[in-house]
């Protein structure tokens, strides 16, 4: 019996998909899970998603959608976390390309459904964004999830929409759209995140790094992202909730704009005109910042004291957890040294690392 999951935005929704697989199904047969190749700075240096073209060893799942093996190599200087996950989850990753726009993106789901049959199909997001109108103030990365969310509405086969770990992602607050979450379909357990192994080891999504946490039993506020997002970590945010697939489309001003989309352009253009700005925008602005900045080395002692400097301040604003991005960008680091970073905080004092996230202690105290 096959299923089939989208991850909405790609990236951890990529993940928190293999989890859900697992949790709800099991060792049956693993779900196909469509997702982006959308790492965004920390893993891909070139801004926006990739596409068919930017990788090699891809095989053929129909003649509009391709699978990322554990061979796949993405074409530098792109990077993707997809042939990773590839070779540590017993999923099937089929590549979502949305260079096409949302025609070209409900094309892929039409040929994927037709290719499979499956049993079922959930649209699956991490945090909630995509139920914005598109002008909440918080919100940083609508585009993808209203690609696949007008996409997903337009397809002659029933799919299920699902929110996990409402207001994660920290673009949201809950309280914003919690009456539009139906009922709860999941509540992730620490059993669940062990079935996908060491991914959230390495794997640098915040949103499910945090669902994962909280799944383990992690409470209190996680800071996230260069800006320092506080995100409630409670007993709500291991749950994974139905939403009505036509309330969130009714809600989701951006998804309605880019129905009739047959370019990632046009998507763009539309962004900029609901929500005030392109998130790719953004990533090719910060892109260009980062190439002029200079390459800091990881001295340990430096290292660590500036730790202690960022954990005071933050325990005196209430955090309790933090993210590895959040730290690496808040000591001035580029995203190519996260990884080293990581290992060099988790050597020198592992009680603080509660995986996937970093526990904050006040160093005065």
């Amino acid at each position: 019996m096959t299923r089939l999951i989208v991850a909405a935005g790609g990236g951890g929704d990529a993940v928190a998909a293999a989890m859900l697989d697992a949790g709800l199904y099991g060792d049956e047969d693993q779900a196909v899970i469509l997702t982006y190749a959308w790492d965004r700075l920390l893993i891909d240096p070139v801004p926006g998603p990739r596409g068919a073209a930017n990788f090699t060893g891809l095989l053929p799942m129909t003649t509009a959608v391709q699978v990322v093996p554990a061979q796949a190599r993405p074409i530098a200087p792109a990077g993707s976390t997809l042939p990773r996950l590839a070779a540590e989850l017993p999923n099937t990753f089929a590549l979502l390309d949305p260079h096409h726009g949302v025609e070209g993106v409900t094309r892929q789901l039409e040929a994927l459904i037709d290719h499979l049959s499956p049993a079922s199909i959930d649209l699956l997001d991490v945090g909630g964004d995509i139920l914005a109108r598109g002008d909440e103030p918080t919100l940083k990365s609508p585009l993808a999830d209203a690609l696949t969310l007008a996409a997903c509405c337009q397809v002659n086969a029933p799919v299920r929409l699902l929110v996990a770990g409402p207001g994660l992602d920290g673009e949201l607050r809950p309280d914003g759209f919690r009456a539009m979450l139906g009922p709860v379909v999941h509540t992730f357990t620490a059993a669940d995140v062990d079935r996908i192994g060491t991914v959230l080891d390495w794997h640098p999504s915040e949103a499910t790094g945090m669902l994962a946490a909280t799944a383990r039993g992690v409470r209190g506020t996680c800071e996230i992202r260069g800006a320092g997002l506080p995100v409630h970590l409670t007993d709500e945010s291991p749950t994974v909730h139905e939403v009505d697939l036509d309330d969130a489309v009714s809600r989701n001003r951006l998804a309605r704009a880019i129905m009739t989309t047959a370019t990632l352009d046009e998507v763009e253009a539309h962004s900029r005109e609901v929500c005030g700005f392109s998130e790719i925008d953004y990533e090719r602005n910060k892109a260009a910042w980062l190439k002029d900045q200079p390459s800091v080395d990881l001295n340990p002692d430096t290292v660590l004291a500036q730790l202690s400097a960022f954990e005071a301040e933050a325990a005196g604003r209430g955090v309790t957890h933090t993210t590895f991005r959040r730290i690496t960008e808040a000591l001035n680091y580029s995203g190519t040294q996260r990884e080293a970073l990581r290992e060099l905080l988790i050597s020198s004092r592992p009680e603080q690392y509660e995986t996937p996230l970093w526990r904050i202690t006040n160093p005065a105290e």
